[in-house]
């Protein structure tokens, strides 16, 4: 299957690879195909979500365990069952980045990660009932609590 992307133009894409997101992506519920384009530069750890359908929506992702060492997570069981998780091991975790003008001032969500299950390529992001974690953690500067509004 070939799709376009105004990121990446034209790329071909394994129909096992998409990811169904049944409901969508909060402000994005519509769309409920994505797949992950990974970046091939292994130091580089932002990777895409880009939709199948919308090729103006891709989101800038990235592992938050490779960023954040002390990040952890408990997802809750709704999430889980949503998704049909058995296993730790099939579970894939991303988190949003927001890309500002002055880069040093990436942020990324720790509270909403997008959570997979790679078996059954199933998507969601979750909202977590988790104090220590907002919706903007400092992706370089990590000393400053959040990025703030």
């Amino acid at each position: 299957m070939r799709i376009r992307t105004r990121n990446f133009g034209e790329i071909d894409i394994k129909e096992e690879k998409i990811i169904k997101f049944q409901e969508g992506i909060p402000g994005f519920e519509e769309e409920k195909e994505f797949i992950i384009v990974l970046n091939e530069d292994e130091e580089n750890p932002f990777h895409f979500l880009q939709s199948v359908k919308n090729l103006d929506l891709s989101f800038v992702i990235l592992n938050p365990f490779e960023i954040f060492s002390d990040y952890d997570i408990l997802l809750p069981e709704i999430a889980t069952n949503k998704l049909m998780i058995e296993k730790q091991e099939e579970v894939a975790i991303y988190s949003m980045v927001v890309v500002p003008e002055d880069m040093t001032k990436m942020t990324t969500n720790l509270l909403g990660p997008i959570v997979i299950n790679t078996r059954k390529r199933l998507g969601k992001q979750v909202i977590l009932d988790d104090e220590r974690y907002t919706t903007k953690h400092f992706i370089f500067n990590q000393d400053s609590k959040t990025g703030g509004e």
